[in-house]
Formats: structure tokens, C-alpha cells, sequence
């Protein structure tokens, strides 16, 4: 496996793949949570996340297995999201690895914590939720707040089917 920062020069083809690929697992992973169908990205979103150095993607023989967006929130915090695994390459640890670089990546640029937030019902245990949050802890994440998604996100409220929160989670890179 292959994990690198998606070069400006990234062609469409491959921005268009992350996108779909992002698309496919959020809408496995939400199922239930939006009305219809809810696209997470498109490629347009993407293309400027590339061109800006903000997506890493990981390659299993050539092909793209996974991919995850890294960002700086502030002098001392990265934070990673947009976080999908190719779903037929499950059990080969792409996503462990991706959210590896992303810590790698923003310990070497001088971050001390890493942040991710992660979309949960507030009154039903959704199974894919759950399962991630478990994973988050095992990773050495802990959720530090909630934060409601209507407030922080007016425009997608209206979207959702269920009532949502955003658990906010955080980690020492030290």
C-alpha cells in the first residue's frame, strides 16, 4: 500500500474517483441519516481539496483503495475527514494507515492534536456509527464535545431524517 498527498496536478479521472469513492462508503455509513439520497462531495469539492494539498489518498496495487482529507484548524490542531475505504479491500487496514499519514502529516507540519468529527443520531444507535466510534476510541480518540449538526450546519439541517449531533473527537499527537 501506497499512501500519498494528491499532487495540484492530479488529473480528473482520479478526482473523480475519490469522490465517487466518498460518496459510496458515506452512503452505506449514513444510511438512514439523510433524506434520500445525500451526496457527501462532488468532484468539483474534491478538485479544490487536491489543489490545495488537503487529500491523501492510499493506492493497493495501483489502484486507489481509500482516501482522506487533512486540514489545519489551528496552530496546533490538524484534523482529519472525508475519511472512506474501498469497501472490497476491507480487513487490509487502509483506513488505520490513512488516518496514520493524516496524523504523520500534521505532527510533521507541527500540530500537537488531532480532531475529527463524526455525524451520530441523537435518539437511535445507528450500527455503522457505532461501529466507528468504537474504532475512533481503539485508535486512541476521545470525544471531547458534542456539537449540534443543525447549528453548525443550517443549510443540511433541513436534509437530514433523523435529528443529528456531531461528536466532536480529539487526540495527543505527543
Amino acid at each position: 500500500m501506497e499512501i500519498e498527498l494528491l499532487p495540484p496536478s492530479t488529473g480528473v479521472a482520479v478526482v473523480e474517483r475519490v469522490a465517487g469513492l466518498v460518496n459510496q462508503v458515506y452512503a452505506e455509513s449514513e444510511k438512514g441519516l439523510w433524506r434520500g439520497s445525500a451526496d457527501r462531495t462532488s468532484s468539483e469539492e474534491v478538485g479544490g481539496f487536491v489543489r490545495n494539498g488537503e487529500i491523501a489518498a492510499a493506492f493497493v496495487d495501483g489502484d486507489l483503495g481509500g482516501a482522506v482529507r487533512i486540514r489545519r484548524l489551528d496552530d496546533v490542531t490538524g484534523e482529519f475527514g472525508m475519511l472512506a475505504a474501498d469497501p472490497a479491500r476491507r480487513g487490509l487496514g487502509v483506513g488505520r494507515e490513512l488516518v496514520r499519514f493524516a496524523e504523520a502529516t500534521s505532527r510533521d507540519a507541527g500540530c500537537r492534536a488531532m480532531q475529527l468529527e463524526l455525524l451520530m443520531p441523537r435518539d437511535w444507535t445507528h450500527p455503522a456509527k457505532q461501529f466507528l466510534a468504537e474504532w475512533y476510541g481503539r485508535l486512541g480518540y476521545r470525544v471531547t464535545h458534542r456539537a449540534d449538526f443543525g447549528e453548525d450546519y443550517p443549510h443540511l439541517a433541513p436534509l437530514l431524517a433523523t435529528p443529528c449531533d456531531f461528536l466532536v473527537w480529539r487526540k495527543d499527537l505527543g
